[in-house]
Order: structure tokens, then sequence, then C-alpha cells
């Protein structure tokens, strides 16, 4: 694995979302690494590569309501355990749980195990809520899927949350969650 800068020179050959990915940050200008990777499932995975990003590790999770009427997207440390009781007292949604991978598909046309705050370009009706633990935004780099887990971006958080995250028509509500949990 090595960090390189830009979109991949075998472009043609990747999958439309992720050229999507590719073609939103060159459209607004800004810089990232990317390292091309064996697909990444899970947090120790991610823990190698964001070694060479050198960037923070991010957890994404996709959660919604009991319902299934309000899907939030919330990122946080990778290393911070997550207790629903502690988020859904500050956004007042009771009986969260994780959503299904159609619901990942539908909204944000990413599958388990990509899932990305980039994924959020696809997301055009504004159906999912990004929710950020404010604790991730004490790096300067943020590591991320560019909706496929086959490979892994350097961006700077500041790029991502004043530049790419109002591109793609949302905006972050920043929540606090504890690092302990009984």
């Amino acid at each position: 694995m090595k960090l390189e800068y830009g979109r991949p020179a075998n472009f043609a050959e990747r999958l439309e979302k992720e050229k999507r990915v590719y073609d939103l940050l060159d459209s607004l200008g800004i810089e990232y690494g990317r390292v091309d990777h064996e697909v990444a499932m899970t947090m120790e995975e991610c823990a190698e590569i964001d070694k060479i990003l050198d960037a923070t590790i991010c957890k994404n999770l996709l959660l919604t309501n009991k319902q299934k009427t309000a899907c939030y997207l919330l990122m946080m440390p990778g290393e911070k355990p997550f207790k629903t009781k502690y988020l859904s007292a500050q956004i007042n949604s009771a009986r969260l749980s994780f959503a299904s991978a159609d619901m990942m598909e539908e909204y944000l046309d990413i599958t388990p195990g990509s899932l990305s705050v980039l994924g959020l370009m696809n997301d055009k009706e504004n159906k999912v809520t990004l929710l950020v633990d404010e604790d991730l935004l004490k790096g300067e780099f943020i590591g991320c899927h560019p909706c496929i887990n086959t490979s892994s971006l350097k961006l700077v958080m500041s790029d991502l949350f004043d530049k790419i995250i109002p591109a793609m028509g949302h905006k972050a509500q920043i929540v606090s969650l504890p690092w302990e949990t009984e």
C-alpha cells in the first residue's frame, strides 16, 4: 500500500460511484491522498490503512429510527464506543438501530463495509441526516472510503466540512458522545 495523490491512473476501470467521488473532489479543487488496498471491512483493517494515510480513523454508522422514517449517518472516532441511548437523547429519536443494507444502497448507493460521508453525494433528496461526534473534529486530516472499500482517501478536515459536505447539499449536526459507557 502506498499513499498517492489525485485520481487513480486506472480511472476507467473504477466503479461509477467511485468515479463520481473523484469528479466531485476535482470539481471543488480539493487535494486528496489515496491508498488502494484489499477489501477493508473492519476497523482493525482500516487501522493499518490509516497509518499510511496518517489521518483520523472514522467510524461511520448508518442508523434509523424504529419506524424507518428517519435515517442518520453518524461519524465518530473509530476507537470510541457507541451506545444508542447517548445519541437518541441528543437528536430526540428513540429506538435507533442499524439501517439495513437495502437502505444503505437506496439512500447512499453504498454497500456495507464502504459506508462513507462521501456517499451523501448520492442522497439527492436529503433523506439522511449527518451527525458528527465533536471529538472527530479535533484531527487535521480524516480518512474515508470513496464509496468503495478497496480505496481510502485522506482529506483535510476543514475541506470536508467547509467545502465538500456543503457541495453535497448537506449540513453536519454536531453531537457529543461519551468515551466511557456503563
